[in-house]
């Protein structure tokens, strides 16, 4: 059996799509519509059902693709590096939101550089980070969002808390009453977030006050850093991550305005394409992420 086939075939698998599959291996889509065809006829059997969206595996496509894809991937690693002179010496490229990975994932992944990783990083949004996995582009991405279908895997790598918080100069002129009536609060003070629609105060909102924020940002800055910073200065109150700005509520630069009893959490998760774990480096960097998150 050709193996080029084989390789088409679990691409085709894990993508869900012929459209994708092609993408990915830098094939025209015929041709790897050809390659499954001759490889059905091998076989004698249907491998996938075509639908109006992709593709969904026969049980046979399902078995064939459980036997094959661990050998194929160990074939890639070697292909691609597992017997050259300079292998010990790899390029893992990570995709994630700029400011969690520039605080959380760079650093916990810094050790390595040491050992022969080469770090290359792309910021972006949840679904161009997915996109740029799916399409190859990247080797390990960090989500918001959990991926669909079988060409990615993801795993939970951590919560991330968010706090809604202020100067003090903002902070001392609340009751306390006051700060569990959310509309009060925003009646009173300016928002500043890195967005007009306002996602990280409407997701408080929603989870601690069960409402939708009646208010127009004072300040928009599409950065978290620059959000922290206008805060910190007294633009106003602002929802942000407690990794982010535990240095500034440390040295009481930032007051927290409430602490719900079950403070809102965002999820991150780790997604690579289905199979890389077989290589090392990246499967090194993936449980790095992993175990340095348990501190997170």
């Amino acid at each position: 059996m050709d193996l080029a086939l084989l390789r088409t075939f679990v691409t085709v698998h894990r993508a869900g799509s012929f459209t994708r599959a092609a993408a990915l291996l830098g094939l025209s889509q015929p041709a790897v519509t050809g390659q499954i065809r001759t490889l059905e006829r091998q076989l004698g059997r249907p491998l996938f059902l075509r639908k109006a969206r992709g593709v969904t595996p026969t049980t046979i496509g399902d078995e064939l693709a459980h036997r094959a894809a661990p050998h194929l991937d160990a074939l890639v690693e070697i292909a691609e590096g597992g017997l050259r002179d300079d292998s010990a010496v790899r390029t893992l490229h990570l995709a994630g939101p700029p400011e969690f990975t520039a605080v959380r994932a760079l650093p916990a992944l810094t050790p390595l550089v040491s050992q022969g990783l080469a770090l290359r990083t792309s910021f972006g949004t949840a679904e161009s980070a997915l996109d740029g996995l799916s399409a190859g582009h990247h080797d390990l991405a960090i989500t918001t969002a959990r991926p669909r279908g079988r060409l990615l895997a993801s795993t939970t790598l951590c919560d991330e808390e968010h706090v809604l918080v202020a100067a003090p100069r903002w902070a001392h002129h609340l009751p306390p009453e006051d700060l569990r009536k959310g509309h009060v609060v925003l009646a009173q003070l300016p928002v500043v977030e890195v967005h007009e629609s306002l996602p990280l105060v409407s997701r408080y909102w929603h989870a601690v006050f069960e409402s939708r924020p009646a208010a127009a940002a004072a300040v928009v800055a599409p950065d978290l850093h620059a959000v922290l910073a206008a805060t910190t200065a007294g633009a106003g109150l602002a929802v942000l991550p407690r990794y982010l700005c535990e240095g500034a509520l440390r040295e009481g630069r930032l007051i927290p305005l409430l602490e719900p009893p079950v403070p809102p959490l965002r999820t991150y998760f780790l997604v690579v394409r289905t199979g890389t774990l077989a290589h090392p480096h990246i499967a090194r960097a993936h449980d790095h992420l992993l175990r340095a998150a348990a501190d997170w």
